[in-house]
Formats: structure tokens, C-alpha cells, sequence
């Protein structure tokens, strides 16, 4: 198993936009198959070291990765939308058990 962790810095990090940005990733539920697992949790603590938002997703294997990076509904609308309201990202891909 493959967890892929991603946190965002918002451009803006109003309540709204953490909510909108929220609904979109959640989104993902139920339109990318490969998921086995999603959480998405909002900052809270206020600073410019802290980011917004984290995803956490969680994939069969290396290969299912690669088949989420490039799902059409990931790549169109999710990571179109968050690229569109970031200043920043970093990400992990790291295995669990």
C-alpha cells in the first residue's frame, strides 16, 4: 500500500475557500477508483510556516499511483482546481503496511 500525502497553501485561506477546496478533493471518493482510502484535514493553527489543507490518499501499489496521477477526473477537475488557488504544494509517496 501506498500512502500519497500532499498539503496546499492557499491563496486564500478563508473558511470558504478551505471548504470549497475540501469538497473538491473529497470529491475524489467517488470518482477515482484507484483510491482505497481519503482524508483531508484543514490547518489549524494560523502561521507562514503552517500550510492549509492536507490530502492523504491511500493506493493498492506504485502502479495504482501512477493510474490516480493520471486519472481523467484527478488531473481535469481536482488537480485543475487546487493548481488554479495555490501558492504552493509539497508531496510524499511513502509505503505503509
Amino acid at each position: 500500500m501506498i500512502k500519497h500525502v500532499v498539503c496546499f497553501k492557499l491563496k486564500d485561506n478563508s473558511v470558504d475557500e478551505l471548504e470549497k477546496a475540501t469538497n473538491v478533493l473529497m470529491s475524489m471518493v467517488t470518482k477515482v477508483p484507484t483510491i482505497w482510502g481519503i482524508e483531508v484535514g484543514q490547518n489549524e493553527v494560523k502561521s507562514d510556516r503552517n500550510y492549509d489543507l492536507i490530502l492523504q490518499v491511500v493506493v493498492e501499489s506504485l502502479d495504482k499511483l501512477n493510474e490516480y496521477q493520471n486519472d481523467k477526473y484527478h488531473v481535469e477537475v481536482v488537480k485543475k482546481y487546487m493548481h488554479e488557488r495555490i501558492v504552493s504544494s509539497v508531496a510524499v509517496d511513502y509505503e505503509i503496511d
